[in-house]
């Protein structure tokens, strides 16, 4: 499980593409700080495996269908990304509960300035826009951020100085892809509501018994 908060910009140093899936060969320091093999690593909100290390940097492998439902696919050589480690039990929870497992992606379809503040706004998918909610929690490539405004086609952001200097959403522009994962509760809780469907149990009514009763 991750929250959202961003603990350090990599850098793709090298991707190795295959027929299907591809390792990704990430540039980072201070994720690596306790790390492990085996251990999972959000790279713009994809939870990947950590499947070798190094002096400065490490390996994942993506395979097809993160790749098919991610903006994974679109980066190369010099991408930044941004990375954070699973969170301890023991950890600060800054900010909400994130599994790693994106619901689809987005386009950012503006980014304006209003002081301080960054404004973006990103269309989505009917599928994922109705798990969106006003003042509720969204990830945007791994970063935890609180939706200002939700419509029909799309839901906008603002976004601090200190969130736009420390992660890489100041690259991104209109038309960017990003990978968008909703708040999971919502899910949890509609898939609660909804409707069981009773398994249907097999009748005792058969010929042979209407026959045995009178009944032919």
């Amino acid at each position: 499980m991750f929250t959202g908060i961003v603990e350090e910009i990599g850098e793709i140093i090298r991707i190795e593409r295959g027929s299907r899936s591809a390792v990704l060969h990430i540039r980072c320091k201070e994720v690596l700080e306790g790390t492990r093999t085996g251990d999972s690593i959000a790279v713009n909100g994809v939870c990947l495996t950590v499947t070798s290390m190094g002096e400065g940097g490490y390996t994942a492998d993506v395979m097809a269908e993160t790749l098919n439902r991610s903006s994974l696919g679109t980066l190369g050589p010099g991408s930044r990304v941004n990375l954070e480690r699973a969170m301890p039990a023991d950890g600060r929870f800054g900010g909400h509960i994130v599994a790693g497992h994106i619901d689809g992606t987005g386009t950012v379809q503006s980014v304006d300035r209003d002081e301080t503040a960054v404004w973006y706004r990103i269309s989505a998918e009917p599928k994922v826009l109705r798990y969106i909610v006003e003042k509720g929690s969204v990830t945007i490539d791994g970063i935890s951020l609180t939706v200002a405004k939700v419509t029909e086609e799309d839901f906008s952001v603002s976004v601090i100085p200190h969130t736009q200097a420390n992660t890489v959403l100041s690259d991104r522009r209109a038309g960017d892809i990003v990978n968008v994962e909703t708040d999971i509760i919502g899910k949890y809780v509609e898939k609660l509501l909804l409707p069981q469907e009773t398994p249907r149990k097999k009748s005792c009514l058969t010929m042979e018994y209407l026959a045995e009763h009178g009944f032919l």
